[in-house]
């Protein structure tokens, strides 16, 4: 989908929804059947990955029905961070970001689908080849998700990193992270751990191409390409 298009920007705000952010507002977007074109409907995904819980990460976890808001997974296992659900918990949340909550987590959890989980420092795997990394800064209990099959990785950033131009200076921090000096120490230190690795990093606001490989350069890193080589994947 070319970017900028509103199911590919917009895709984790939900449709319908009153939001306070006039783009992000009563949206119509096609994410569903998009979904669908790939072979999957929503009662077959069995898993859906929380890296926060911020707007434009949860909107889709429900949709209208008869006036409700009801999980649009219903046979999914909602995954986030125990540090993320808890520190939300006890909040002093303004009006738009508790209505958020009120139809787009709470619902999920009122179903029995919420699953907030304990992240170790070096991770928990939930399924095979997928291991949820503690990435904290943008929020408190933020996660990343690290992803390996037949040989080759990679990780979905969430919002650890918002933007490539964060790899050349990584002490530009979004306006919206909660622990702007938390969030560039988790930033460099997954830049380190990714450069030259081979792993594809996958930034889920990144324009697109959306994905690319860590390499180092001076003192910084940029987002390229690598020959697939020993633990290598190539693009």
């Amino acid at each position: 989908m070319p970017s900028g298009s509103p199911s590919s920007a917009y895709t984790g705000i939900g449709n319908g929804k009153s939001r306070a952010n006039p783009a992000w507002h009563n949206l119509d977007t096609t994410y569903l059947d998009n979904l669908r074109t790939l072979g999957l409907t929503p009662d077959s995904v069995d898993l859906v990955v929380l890296t926060h819980l911020h707007t434009d990460h949860v909107g889709w976890n429900t949709h209208e029905v008869n006036g409700s808001w009801v999980p649009t997974f219903r046979n999914a296992r909602h995954i986030t961070s125990r540090v993320e659900r808890d520190f939300w918990a006890g909040y002093a949340m303004d009006a738009p970001r508790r209505q958020m909550f009120e139809d787009s987590v709470i619902p999920v959890e009122q179903a029995g689908l919420l699953d907030p989980v304990e992240v170790p420092g070096d991770g928990i795997e939930i399924a095979p080849g997928m291991r949820l990394l503690p990435t904290p800064g943008h929020t408190p209990g933020h996660i990343s998700i690290h992803l390996s099959s037949a040989g080759q990785t990679a990780l979905i950033s969430g919002d650890a990193v918002h933007h490539p131009v964060q790899l050349a200076h990584p002490s530009l921090n979004s306006c919206v992270d909660i622990d702007a000096t938390q969030a560039e120490t988790t930033r460099r230190r997954l830049l380190a751990s990714l450069a030259g690795t081979g792993t594809l990093l996958l930034g889920s606001h990144f324009p697109a191409p959306t994905g690319g490989h860590v390499l180092s350069e001076s003192d910084a890193y940029r987002l390229g390409h690598q020959a697939s080589g020993a633990g290598a994947a190539s693009s």
